[in-house]
């Protein structure tokens, strides 16, 4: 079973990363869903979509949960029933998840594309990244900007929340592998620790919320 990665980002923090290539009938061997999430998988009609559905079931049982321990918001937020936090991403190939029993965690996976170049006015000021050596640069870094906003997207989890207007990325150095980042909503802030990686062409992020922040 192609487990990609396994990323322990604190003592209470993991990501865990799958590469999906199995066919379908393979991932569903052993998967049990609940009424719920079989009425989901059933309404997809790409086998992709189902196979990265089944595929993140198996990072749950890497985690140690089973689909039943899964439950989602009104807004379409994921929890643990245990009480622990979690985020779930799916792009292409690649899926993943993070759970952590002390942080609000959200995570992202994108593949790296040029067509980011196209909407990158729509969440971050482009002119902060003029400095950059090349387009693949510049492709690299709104990419890690976006994952990054997605991910806390995630954990904020308000539909009024612009990507543009209230989150905020620090600017970094690609060897960092981390940044801050910090969310200006309703007259509240709030900070976050980014961290990132990329592979394949793909780039993960993933965010946790700071302690006080």
């Amino acid at each position: 079973m192609p487990l990609y990665r396994t990323i322990t980002v604190s003592p209470t923090t993991t990501a865990y990363i799958w590469k999906v290539e199995e066919p379908e009938g393979i991932l569903s061997d052993g998967i049990v869903l609940t009424p719920y999430c079989q009425r989901r998988m059933d309404g997809m009609k790409s086998e992709a979509h189902r196979k990265a559905f089944l595929s993140i079931r198996h990072l749950l049982g890497e985690a140690g949960y089973e689909d039943s321990d899964l439950v989602y918001n009104d807004f379409g937020k994921p929890h643990l029933k245990d009480g622990n936090y979690i985020s779930i991403t799916h792009s292409h190939n690649f899926t993943g998840i993070i759970i952590s029993s002390t942080d609000e965690v959200g995570i992202d996976i994108e593949k790296q594309r040029e067509k980011i170049l196209k909407i990158a006015y729509k969440f971050t000021p482009l002119e902060e990244y003029r400095t950059l050596a090349n387009t693949e640069a510049i492709i690299r870094k709104l990419t890690i900007v976006w994952g990054a906003k997605e991910s806390l997207y995630k954990i904020y989890a308000q539909r009024s929340l612009s990507f543009l207007k209230h989150i905020d990325v620090l600017d970094f150095a690609f060897d960092d592998a981390r940044t801050v980042a910090e969310i200006r909503f309703k007259g509240q802030k709030s900070h976050y620790e980014i961290e990132f990686l990329e592979f394949e062409g793909f780039t993960c992020v993933y965010a946790l919320k700071m302690m006080g922040g």
